[in-house]
Formats: C-alpha cells, structure tokens, sequence
C-alpha cells in the first residue's frame, strides 16, 4: 500500500470528533486507507444492495449491529441513515466511532450538515500527490498522462491507463450521474464532460458552452455542479482584491485529475503530449492539483486563487496564506526564461511585497536575489500553502 499524507490528519480527526468523514472521488483510494488506518472496525459497502435495503427499511436495526461503530463505505446511498445515527453519536462520549466515505460531496455534504453537523470531523482525499508516488524516472508528460489514480501504481498489475480512464469514465457517466441528478440526455453530457476538458486553464464562459451543446446557461451550470461535487472538476476562484484595477471575475477550470482530462481530450499515450497544444494547460492543472492535495491532506479548504486584469496581467495562482498572498507563475518550458518572471514582477509591484515562485518544466532549482524563487514540479511541496 502507498503511505497517504492524509492518514496522518484522519488520525488525528478521529481523536476529536465521535465520527470522521472521508469524502473524494471514485478510486481515489478512500476505503483502502480508511481500511488500513482502522483495522479493528467492521466494514459496511453501501454499494451492496442487501445491505443498503436494510439500512434504508429498517435504520434502527441495522445500527443496532454496530454498537462499537464501523466504516460505512459511499453513505451518501443511505441518506435515511443520518437522522439516526445523530443519536447515537449523541449519547456516547467515545470519539472515531463511525468513519463514513463518499464520492459524492453534495449529498453527503447535505446530510451531514442536516444531521450531524458539529459531530463529524471532514476531509477530501483525492488521488495520490506526485510526492506520495516519488516516481523520479517519469517525464513529465508521462506524468500528466498517467494521472495520479492509485489502481494505476499497483506494483503486481500492469494497467493500460487509456482503458483504465475510459472505464472510469463510462461508469462515472451510467452510476454517479444518474444518482446526483437525473440527466435524460447522457451522451450531450458525455460530450459537455469532454468540452470542458478542452477549456482547461481557460476562464469558465458559461454562455459559450450552453451555445455549443445546445442547452441554456442555466443547464450548464448545473451540470458543472455535478461535475463538483462528484470531483471530477473544479472552479479556480479570482482574486477578490483589485488593487484598483478592473479585475476579471470569472473563474477557471481545471480538472481534479490530469490522467482523466487526457482520456477525456482522446490521448492515447505520453508521447502524443510531446507537441500537443493542451501540454501547458495539462502542466498547469497538475501543478495547481499539488496545491489543492496539500491542503485537503490538512483537512483545510481551498485556499487557491488566481489574478487577472482587464488589460492582460495575470499571475497563475495566489494562495492566500494567512496575512500573506505568494504568487505562483506556471510554466511547462524546461528552460528558464526571463518573461516567466514577468506577471510575478507585475504583481509584486502592485502589492509592494518581494516574494512568489515559479513553477516550470526543467530541473534546476533557482534563487533570485529579488525573492523570487524558481522550482520544478518535484519541489513544489516546498511551497508552504
């Protein structure tokens, strides 16, 4: 088994809250750890349709089998379960009774904060972080098409990623969708999915999208929740501050999985990314990925923005850590170059400060004497989020 970052925070959670929820996307290896960490609980699946018929029928009795808690594995199907499950949390004072897991974020979300809020202590885990895989020899476009799926790193299995991925697809689309919201069309949403894929990196134009599926703005928005809350994509909010500059208030979109946005693009190996006009874009999202993992492995929200104005400056990511906002520029090139500085120099101007890091393709590890550090992809869990 791969050590997660995250086992370290579960742990943690379960020595101050009665029940822990470990929420993230399909396959991203929930059970397997939660397994591992707590290997004294029985374990429940909630895919199992005896299983969930009797929790559902009869929630009493099927809580009574478990007087020293369990895992209950994708509880989101059980949302009758919660109401009941209060109660027992609330009569008894041992902490990390009940783990539950989901892959979907809205619903068990929802039921949470109806039922059991103050009682759960919540974290996402989503797939493995480049440092958890520490593979070296990789390159890195062989990187961004693998994508970072545990099931993909099973030392006894060889698995072809660009089947892997068109499975999960096909299962995500037939299971998950129809469970969240109740999608007449599903090849127009297939190829909504794939659309998205293709605006990577790019600012979320909702209009744009409605106007080539076919189907109003209102529609697309929503199928963007779906997408959310199932984590399969994500919103990169903008800056709120506008340093009195007219901003762009638009987000951007990335893919919570690189190897699923290169399946969904039609990539049939690493190699086709060499030249691909989507490798920047592809680079970007995975680098931004590192910062989301980081936080989510800390049970903390996203705190991932980026910075645009209306005349063309932009800086790629600011986190805002605390009191402080680093700028973070993001480069595929394996060469240093001096306008990758650029939108860092802009942004340090506006804000006064002398600090940000760049990101990029190569190797070789810089440190300028204007505070502004160069870093590849491997050392970007240096940088403190």
């Amino acid at each position: 088994m791969i050590n997660r970052f995250a086992e370290k925070e579960i742990i943690e959670l379960a020595k101050q809250f009665k029940a822990v929820a470990v929420v993230g996307p399909r396959q991203s290896g929930k059970t397997t750890l939660v397994k591992h960490i707590f290997k004294n609980k029985l374990y429940v699946n909630f895919e199992n349709p005896d299983i969930r018929i009797f929790a559902t029928e009869d929630p009493r009795g099927f809580l009574a089998k478990y007087p020293n808690g369990a895992i209950f594995d994708e509880a989101q199907k059980v949302p009758e379960l919660f109401s009941y499950l209060q109660q027992i949390l609330d009569e008894t004072n041992i902490n990390g009774q009940f783990i539950i897991t989901g892959s979907n974020n809205f619903l068990l979300q929802e039921n949470i904060s109806q039922s059991l809020a103050g009682r759960v202590g919540y974290i996402n885990l989503l797939p493995l972080a480049l440092a958890e895989i520490n593979d070296a020899n990789s390159t890195i476009e062989e990187k961004i098409y693998k994508g970072c799926y545990p099931s993909l790193f099973q030392e006894k299995l060889s698995v072809d990623p660009y089947k892997w991925y068109a499975n999960y697809i096909r299962t995500y689309i037939e299971r998950d969708v129809r469970l969240i919201k109740n999608i007449s069309n599903l090849n127009t949403f297939e190829r909504f999915i794939r659309l998205c894929a293709g605006r990577i990196g790019q600012l979320l134009n909702m209009h744009s999208l409605a106007i080539e599926i076919g189907v109003d703005t209102k529609t697309i928005g929503s199928w963007i929740s779906v997408l959310e809350s199932s984590f399969v994509l994500f919103r990169l909010q903008p800056f709120h501050k506008n340093f009195n500059k007219r901003i762009v208030k638009m987000p951007k979109l990335y893919f919570y999985d690189t190897g699923l946005a290169c399946a969904l693009l039609g990539l049939q190996s690493a190699n086709q990314l060499d030249l691909h006009p989507f490798k920047g874009a592809l680079f970007e999202n995975m680098v931004v990925l590192e910062f989301v993992k980081n936080r989510f492995n800390q049970a903390k929200s996203n705190n991932l923005f980026f910075w645009r104005d209306s005349v063309g400056n932009e800086v790629d990511v600011i986190i805002e850590n605390g009191i402080s906002l680093i700028p973070i520029e993001i480069k595929s090139g394996q060469t240093i170059q001096a306008d990758y500085l650029k939108g860092i120099h802009y942004w340090n101007k506006l804000t006064q400060q002398t600090t940000g890091f760049v990101v990029y393709g190569g190797k070789e590890v810089q440190k300028r004497s204007n505070g502004i550090s160069i870093l590849p992809i491997s050392e970007v869990s240096e940088i403190t989020v």
